[in-house]
């Protein structure tokens, strides 16, 4: 396998265990068909302090059949969307191509980085015209081997979700995009139901993916709340995506998995503080730690000393502070002369002892 970089730069901003995590707003279908929806979601996005705001890029028709039997139907009790077809669900959610460009300017001008999830070739030939800074692969998409090999010929970084997939299907995907010519990639750990039961999260498989791969790591969150994608920065995230929506009560389609404008800034916020709280491998004193040096225990003298009296447990203790000898010294000292004068109560020093 190809040798990775253990650092991804999307646009101006590096991914990496030296950064904060990069934050991405995923759209969905949650603007439910309203351009005026999606832009302000661009603009709370922008408030909220992420990194990066990401679209989809599919039509129903690129995606999936127009069929009505039941393999094409969603039987599932448990998902959000039982009832539909794959392709009334699809054309429901897509973000229309027209869109595209608009959305990606808004969220320039408002310092964002904006790209999208191809799920075919024509969808990468839009997003290559629009010049993106990167690409997403979802993760029902990391066995499409022809988008795949579209994608990595583009050069750009790429940022591929591995739900479902084996430890197998990672690895042939990882291969296939570096032997197209990917250098610059992030794998995203997944769950792919929704909403995302937490015990499913399985987050430790971040940091086995890190040390297999030795490439940037992230999350893709389908939890409700934000606490998982929290406890994925204190194992080493260095990407948390989560689904935007302006407001849960709503037809917004991926509502009930999604985060407010408000949770998104939480999000962020408490991100940056995990983030710094992880810092670096350190022994020793930290920068705020030096001044309490001073309150460990040391030597003292108890008692007035003339020159030549002898140190015994009755006129030197281990006390605090600690300006005197380290207390490893007391038992060494016992039995030894002061070479002058020592009031009580000052701290004993190496200079006082013959």
């Amino acid at each position: 396998m190809t040798q990775a970089l253990s650092e991804v730069r999307i646009a101006s901003r590096r991914v990496s265990d030296q950064e904060d995590p990069f934050i991405i707003a995923e759209f969905s279908g949650n603007h439910a068909q309203d351009l005026a929806i999606a832009e302000e979601m661009v603009r709370a996005a922008a408030r909220a302090g992420v990194d990066a705001i990401k679209l989809q890029t599919y039509t129903a028709d690129t995606i999936t059949l127009d069929g009505k039997s039941r393999e094409f139907q969603i039987r599932d009790d448990s998902s959000l969307w039982k009832g539909e077809t794959l392709h009334s669900l699809y054309k429901k959610a897509c973000t229309p191509w027209a869109w595209h460009s608009q959305l990606f300017s808004l969220a320039r001008e408002n310092g964002l980085i904006a790209f999208s999830s191809p799920f075919d070739e024509t969808s990468v030939e839009l997003l290559e015209s629009l010049d993106v800074p990167c690409y997403k692969i979802a993760s029902f998409e990391l066995n499409h081997f022809p988008l795949l090999k579209a994608l990595a010929r583009t050069g750009k970084p790429i940022i591929m979700s591995t739900g479902m997939a084996t430890l197998e299907d990672i690895d042939a995907s990882v291969e296939y995009l570096y032997q197209q010519g990917c250098s610059e990639l992030v794998l995203l750990k997944c769950t792919s139901s929704y909403p995302a039961p937490i015990k499913d999260a399985n987050l430790r498989t971040i940091e086995d993916m890190k040390r297999r791969f030795q490439i940037p790591v992230g999350l893709s969150d389908h939890c409700q709340g934000i606490d998982v994608a929290l406890a994925s920065v204190a194992l080493g995230a260095n990407v948390i995506e989560r689904h935007i929506v302006l407001d849960r009560n709503t037809e917004a389609v991926d509502g009930a998995f999604s985060s407010t404008p408000e949770e998104f800034s939480r999000l962020v916020g408490q991100t940056k503080n995990i983030s710094a709280a992880l810092g670096k491998v350190q022994y020793g004193p930290s920068e705020s730690e030096l001044d309490s040096l001073k309150y460990r225990r040391s030597i003292y003298v108890t008692q007035n000393l003339e020159p030549g009296a002898i140190l015994t447990a009755e006129n030197i203790k281990v006390i605090r502070p600690g300006y005197g000898l380290a207390p490893k010294f007391f038992e060494e000292v016992l039995g030894k002369k002061v070479n002058k004068a020592k009031l009580a109560n000052t701290p004993l020093h190496a200079d006082d002892i013959d």
